[in-house]
Parts: C-alpha cells; structure tokens; sequence
C-alpha cells in the first residue's frame, strides 16, 4: 500500500507540474455541482409499463444477430435500439400527458389527447418498434401486448394507436441509421503511438446518425497526451505497475473492481438502467429518464468511437512493450508486460467505460438535482454489487477499473468522462432539462 500511495504522489506531482487539464471542461469526469450532507436514495415507486418494456426490449435485442432479416436483426445494436424504444415510450406520454415537450415526435395537441390511456399508449408505442425493428423475434414481446389490449375498448384501443404512430415518426426519423456503413480494410498501425490491433470492432460507428448531437464530432477531445510528455509518462507509468497481471501494487478490491466493470456493455448497462425505469413518482418521468439515459449512452458512444478512431491511440500493452520507440526516456521497455483482464480491440483514446459513465453521471445529476445519490450497479462478472453514495464516486471507480484493469491510460478515463458529461450538457439544451 505504501508503493502505491508513491505512486500515485509521483502521478500526481508530474500532472501538477505540467497543468493538465482534462479535454472538454471538467477534469473530474462530472459537472460542477453543490453538494448534501445525506446522499438521496434510488428507490422504486414500483413496477410499470416502461420497466416491463424495458425488459422486454432488452430480452429482444440482447439476441444474436441473424443472418437475414431486418438491418437491426442482423446488427443489432443495444444503445441505439434501446434508445429508440425508449424515446417512442416517452414521446407519447409527453404528448398525452402535456407535461413535456417530446424528444422527436411532432404532435399536434388536441383534447382528445387528454382522455388517452397512458399505459396503453406505451404498449403500443413499444409494440411498434419492437415489432418492426425485430419482427422474427416476436415470440419475446407479442404475447405481452396481445395481453395488454386484449378487451380493451374503443377509447383504449385509439390509445394504443396513438402510440403506434408516435413510433412510427421515430422509427421514421431513425430508418437507415448508419450501422451498415461500408469501411475499408482496417490497416494497423506501425508508427509509435499507433493501434497495432487487427479487425478492431465498432468501426462503423462514427457513421451513425447521432440521435441530438449535431455530428458525430461536436466534441471530440483534445487528443492523448505528446509520447514524450510528462503526461504520458505519469500515464504509462501508473498503468505500467497497477495494471500488471504480474506482481502489482493492485490491491485484492482494486482486482475486483477491475474484473466488476468487465462485463459486456450490452448486459451491464441494460440491466442496471432497470432500477430508474422505476425511480420517479410519474410515468412519465420514468420514462423521461429512460429515454435521456439510452439517447445519451447513444451519442456518447458514437461520439467516443469517433475519437477513437480518428486518434488511433495505442493501448497499454503495445505502448509498454515498445517503450524503447516512444522517444520518452522516462519510459522503459517490459516486453512481457500483459495486462490483468483482457483488453478490448479498439484504439485506446478516449476510454469508452469513462464516456459512458461521464453521460450517466450527468443525467442523473440533472433527474435527482444533486450529484449525492445512493444507488448500486451489479456485475455477473464478479457476481457482485458495488453501491456508490455519488455520481463522482461511480465515475472514479469505473476509471479506476480501467487503468487498474491495463486497459487504459488515466487521461483517457478523464477525457472520456468529460467527453460524456459534455454530451448530457448538448441532450438537456436540445431537448429541455430533465427537471423542468
């Protein structure tokens, strides 16, 4: 413990030295905001429509991809189909309820509007994209709608139509979204500096239409720090000894921590969004929450991917190990060094966990008007729950568990935060804040 406090003093004392400065404003990962003596707790107001959706959707495009069928059957993305479904939900309650402006939708308002049934409304506004996004899959969802109209009168039925075609605007706007976009051959880097990975995943995403960000680009980062920088050193040099699946001076929390934020996004983020489909006193509050949540991890991780590639930043593992080409004579060779849990094949810069936890922290911030929030994540990975008393706690550990982890650099968690925090600031002036 005492070698790891050194360590991270000499980190610190080298940032200090150099005035970094995390690109996009907030070096911390998270807004500024005041604080409370006694952190607010998540809690349930209990089971609803857009929860049970919310299940149901997650159940549908969690599925492996198939072979034929619709676009998004054969590429199903999570946070992009979890986003639409969940922004049709919320766009006919806003408009049946008044109480909001919708994300996408355009609604006229009427009086009838007024006497719809809510519940209805989201059933078949989740049916819709549901059905025509994932028609084969029809068996996860079908019967849970047939259930929910079955007997239901003609006022209940206009409901669930009206829904219908809120989504069917939605789906409209959404159509040909971006992931099928042709690439070229992926060519690896050789210079220092350079990815050296081979087929790296999500290349295609810098091409998806974002949902509210004016291009994919609106706020790519300043970039990974100079190889020859003090930065760069501190970076390497922390990830160099902590992330080791050698002798480290990782503690046995710091491991666990690391392996907890290894579990595919896909499952992670589905299932521990669950909580807050939950978590207000209105419906359509919870489905507001859920709708900003998906569309923000959305844009967050197209915006990231597209900083991701347009850097080409190389991991930890190639950067150790080549060390003795980086021109940096702080920084020294291990060509056996290897990381503790496996890396993830795209470039290193910005850190896509950090970007994800930097858009969440910021919503939630804005849903609960407080950055002291007690709510916990799970993980199947480690089978456990880690519980955080604030959104700036949550963020720490999952940049801890990245560097910890030998995954990334400390910089790119920061830029990656800040990155996701700046996309949150973009969905709230572009979609009115959470808390009107």
């Amino acid at each position: 413990m005492q070698h790891k406090r050194n360590l991270r003093s000499l980190i610190a004392a080298l940032l200090l030295s150099t005035s970094v400065v995390a690109a996009c404003g907030g070096g911390d990962g998270g807004p500024s905001g005041s604080t409370v003596d006694k952190p607010t707790a998540i809690s349930s107001f209990g089971a609803n429509v857009v929860d049970q959706w919310n299940k149901l959707g997650a159940d549908t495009i969690l599925q492996p991809a198939a072979s034929s069928g619709t676009p998004e059957e054969r590429m199903p993305v999570h946070d992009l189909d979890m986003a639409t479904l969940n922004i049709a939900m919320y766009d006919a309650l806003a408009a049946i309820t008044g109480t909001y402006q919708p994300f996408m939708a355009t609604i006229t308002q009427d009086a009838a509007l007024s006497s719809m049934s809510p519940e209805l409304a989201v059933h078949g506004a989740a049916y819709t994209v549901l059905s025509t996004l994932f028609p084969a899959r029809s068996v996860t969802y079908k019967a849970f709608y047939d259930a929910a109209v079955a007997g239901a009168d003609a006022g209940g039925m206009a409901s669930a139509q009206f829904g219908s075609g809120v989504a069917r605007q939605v789906l409209a706007l959404r159509s040909n979204d971006g992931r099928w976009t042709p690439l070229a051959a992926y060519v690896p880097g050789s210079a220092p500096g350079e990815f050296r990975g081979t087929n790296p995943v999500n290349r295609a995403r810098p091409s998806v239409r974002p949902f509210f960000l004016r291009s994919a680009d609106q706020f790519r980062p300043s970039g990974p720090p100079a190889l020859a920088s003090a930065e760069y050193t501190a970076d390497l040099l922390e990830t160099k000894s902590m992330g080791t699946a050698a002798s480290s001076p990782r503690t046995e929390g710091q491991t666990e921590n690391a392996r907890f934020h290894t579990e595919p996004p896909p499952l992670f983020w589905t299932r521990n969004f669950r909580q807050f489909a939950t978590s207000r006193p209105t419906l359509v509050d919870n489905a507001r929450l859920m709708a900003m949540l998906w569309a923000t991890q959305a844009d967050a991780t197209t915006a990231c991917f597209e900083a991701k590639y347009h850097f080409n930043f190389w991991r930890p593992t190639s950067a150790i190990r080549l060390a003795d080409t980086d021109g940096n004579p702080a920084t020294e060779p291990d060509a056996q060094w290897a990381p503790i849990v496996p890396t993830p094949n795209h470039p290193e810069y910005p850190a896509a966990h950090a970007c994800l936890a930097g858009a969440f922290a910021a919503v939630l911030e804005r849903a609960f008007g407080t950055k002291q929030i007690t709510f916990s994540l799970t993980s199947t990975v480690t089978g456990s729950t880690h519980t955080f008393n604030s959104t700036e706690e949550m963020v720490r550990s999952i940049q801890d568990a990245r560097v910890d982890g030998g995954m990334h650099f400390r910089t790119s968690t920061q830029h990656g935060a800040s990155l996701g925090q700046s996309v949150t600031q973009a969905a709230n002036g572009r979609f009115l804040a959470i808390n009107p």
